[in-house]
């Protein structure tokens, strides 16, 4: 299968075609390689699909993530939003998994906690809060930071996101 080629061929419902693509890679890693290179080198709507299939894929497959782990965090803080959301969730899907890895990460999610995009302020926070529930390391420097961003965000969503995790540290 030609992962690139189906998303820009496919005849299905941009949802029926994630759900579709995430089956089949979730069944042959090595097509994980290919939804990379159309994050890499795909247009805008194709990057955005493969960040979509990043997300559905490592709910369940963390570990196909991890040899292309700079790739992803490259794409964090990309142009398109889509991009962003989907990379950002997929950073959040390691994590618990992998929680060193993910640590470089941190710049960019940061940077996110700031732009226009209620979406992408939220899909940042959720990263961050899991990389902080899973790492103590880098829980000691986020925890503040979280603080910070329950202050200013005006979006109580992005807001519960933050607040959600203080009830799980400080079990």
């Amino acid at each position: 299968m030609n992962l690139l080629e189906e998303i820009k061929n496919s005849k299905k419902k941009p949802k029926e075609l994630v759900a579709y693509l995430t089956e089949e890679i979730k069944k042959d890693k090595t097509l994980f390689g290919q939804l990379i290179e159309g994050l890499t080198g795909g247009s805008d709507v194709e990057r955005g699909t493969c960040a979509d299939l990043l997300k559905h894929v490592t709910k369940d497959r963390p570990e196909y993530a991890l040899p292309y782990l700079e790739a992803i965090i490259a794409h964090i803080t990309y142009k398109a939003p889509r991009v962003k959301w989907g990379t950002q969730e997929a950073i959040a899907n390691i994590s618990p998994k992998f929680p060193q890895k993910v640590e470089l990460a941190i710049p960019s999610l940061l940077v996110n906690t700031r732009d226009q995009s209620t979406v992408v302020r939220w899909c940042a926070a959720y990263a961050l809060t899991e990389i902080a529930k899973s790492n103590p390391k880098t829980r000691n420097t986020l925890v503040p930071k979280f603080r910070d961003f329950v202050e200013k965000e005006k979006n109580s969503g992005v807001r519960n996101v933050y607040l959600k995790v203080f009830k799980v540290i400080n079990k």
